[in-house]
């Protein structure tokens, strides 16, 4: 079968005061249409520079030094500006870590919406106000006209989360990219959120990268993953085979790290 996204030898650099810094040293990995796929590690591996690279919306400092992006066959790395962003949020999409800072604080909720709508769909503006009325609803939020018409500031974390969940697949992606989409939010948001999102992507069919350093809820909700360390992918494969026998040495040491109740820390 044809992955929906390969990563092929994936390698970037930082420009720094100190010289080059190499960020990702030949990353690889596959994403079936439909399934669920983790990226974990921790903080500094490469998870999320590895999702910007994949939209390409790296910071002037970063330079990708080679490897590939395949999207349906087609090499993300080689496409134009202009390209890539008719690909943005009609192809792939991605959910921020933080929700806050990703919403603009100046336009309503629905603004924001119908705006991405209308750059990749052709429809009147009543239909527009309509969808974005129905995404939100398909979202969980009550009340969808009110929330149309709100600011970011006036909504809660998980609701704002569930915004930008909509405001991603308001187009339709076939490939959707969730960078830490529960770590500012409480357990109990975190739970609902996780639950949307494996309810979305049995609804919709979408693909999903979920990145995160949690375990916790890479166990809960992927069907394959891939560990990286230190700008590589230490180990990957099915999530219950690595859960229950993790090969490389790094993989163990994150299980070991895990909490484990009736057990105090030594």
């Amino acid at each position: 079968m044809t992955a929906l996204l390969e990563v092929q030898d994936l390698a970037l650099e930082f420009k720094t005061s100190r010289g080059q810094l190499k960020a990702l040293n030949g990353i690889n990995f596959h994403v079936q249409a439909g399934e669920i796929f983790g990226l974990v590690g921790e903080t500094g591996c490469g998870k999320t520079v590895t999702g910007l690279s994949i939209l390409r919306l790296l910071p002037r400092s970063a330079t990708i030094t080679g490897g590939k992006v395949l999207l349906e066959g087609i090499d993300l790395m080689g496409l134009s500006r202009g390209q890539i962003e008719a690909l943005r949020g009609k192809k792939i999409a991605m959910i921020f870590q933080d929700p806050s800072s990703s919403l603009n604080p100046v336009f309503s909720i629905g603004s924001q919406i119908e705006r991405v709508i209308r750059r990749h769909m052709h429809i009147s503006k009543r239909q527009v106000h309509e969808k974005a009325q129905s995404l939100l609803e398909g979202v969980g939020l009550p009340d969808a006209e009110r929330i149309l018409g709100s600011y970011p500031h006036q909504l809660s974390g998980g609701m704002q989360q569930r915004v930008m969940i909509a405001m991603a697949l308001s187009c339709s992606p076939r490939l959707l990219i969730a960078d830490e989409p529960t770590t500012s939010l409480d357990v109990t948001i975190q739970a609902q959120i996780l639950k949307l999102l494996r309810e979305l992507q049995k609804k919709y069919g979408v693909a999903i990268i979920l990145i995160t350093h949690n375990l916790g809820v890479i166990a809960q909700t992927c069907d394959r993953l891939a560990v990286l360390y230190g700008g590589r992918v230490a180990e990957s494969g099915y999530s219950r085979d690595i859960f229950t026998q993790p090969e490389h040495p790094y993989t163990r040491g994150l299980m070991s790290a895990i909490p484990k109740a009736g057990k105090a820390p030594k």
